[in-house]
């Protein structure tokens, strides 16, 4: 098949080379425009686009691919269909209906189900059991088109937003491949997608890393995973941003009345924090200016001591 990639980012780039490898022409790569990085100013790739440089295929880089001249650059390619994966940019109805084939796209959950900027992180935040990617048919709504093909895999315990996001690009580019030979032969049934089960989820901020240790741990654990890498869940510890790479939830009995976010146990190998149900102990963490470590290599640079209490509001 002819085919016009879209994408922008590494989730983006496992895809493309897929098509690619699978013998399909691609005619272009539409990604978003180069970026200043640093202080240097210095303008960046996106990676999907250093992926088409490598491969020696024709990029296109419109601010805003609606206006009606970058709609024209895309009917010139005349492609059979347009996949899109993390493009970063509203495709209108009139590109939507170009292609023969449309325009499908790659999403990276289990719909009708997490709908949105960021299915992967809350997969994990919300102690899902397994997740998946959808090819789907693309039309005006966001990620509400018809499913076209799925595959869904298992999460592990200890399954993170950066573990989740590597298996999911890899489950994305097999699916595409997978898929296209069957639009093509016209053997993909559609499926309307059930709003009754439909989810949406908002692009994730850097606040919403902050701890709460109100909450019970295990919703805390799993933020501590679900937002690893990035923006990483985070307390305070004496005045410094304190970052929980890795931690564990323990149903332990405790003496008295300690508080959500007071150290309750300090040994050589973790450090035991209350929650507002049950124990967490920390097992990897990151002080503010130092490098990231195990709890025990931690502890022979920095005091921590029973009582000491973790947050902003920590006296």
């Amino acid at each position: 098949m002819k085919v016009v990639f879209m994408g922008t980012p590494d989730f983006a780039v496992g895809a493309l080379e897929a098509i690619i490898k699978a013998g399909h022409e691609v005619v272009a790569v539409v990604t978003q425009p180069d970026k200043p990085k640093g202080r240097s100013g210095q303008m960046q790739f996106s990676p999907v686009k250093e992926c088409a440089l490598k491969y020696d295929l024709p990029v296109f880089q419109p601010e805003r691919i609606k206006r009606p001249e970058n709609v024209e650059v895309l009917r010139g390619y005349d492609a059979d269909v347009f996949v899109v994966a993390a493009f970063g940019q509203i495709v209108s109805r009139e590109i939507l209906d170009m292609p023969k084939f449309g325009c499908i796209n790659i999403h990276a959950s289990l719909l009708p189900k997490y709908r949105g900027a960021s299915p992967i992180q809350q997969a994990v935040l919300d102690g899902e059991e397994k997740s998946g990617v959808t090819i789907m048919q693309m039309e005006d709504g966001i990620d509400t088109g018809d499913i076209l093909y799925q595959k869904e895999i298992a999460l592990d315990a200890k399954e993170t937003g950066a573990s989740l996001f590597d298996k999911l690009a890899v489950l994305g580019a097999e699916a595409i491949v997978e898929a296209l030979p069957l639009l093509e032969a016209g053997k993909l049934t559609p499926v309307k997608q059930d709003e009754s089960k439909a989810t949406h989820v908002k692009m994730i901020s850097k606040a919403q890393g902050e701890i709460d240790w109100s909450e019970n741990g295990a919703k805390i654990e799993r933020k501590i995973r679900g937002l690893n890498s990035w923006p990483s869940a985070y307390t305070y510890y004496k005045g410094k941003q304190l970052k929980v790479w890795d931690s564990d939830v323990l149903s332990i009995a405790t003496e008295g009345d300690a508080k959500p976010g007071t150290v309750i146990v300090v040994d050589k190998e973790t450090i035991l924090v209350q929650t507002g149900e049950g124990v967490l102990a920390i097992n990897e963490l990151q002080l503010e200016g130092k490098k990231r470590m195990s709890t025990h290599d931690f502890l022979l640079g920095c005091q921590v001591v029973v009582g000491d209490v973790f947050g902003n509001n920590a006296n």
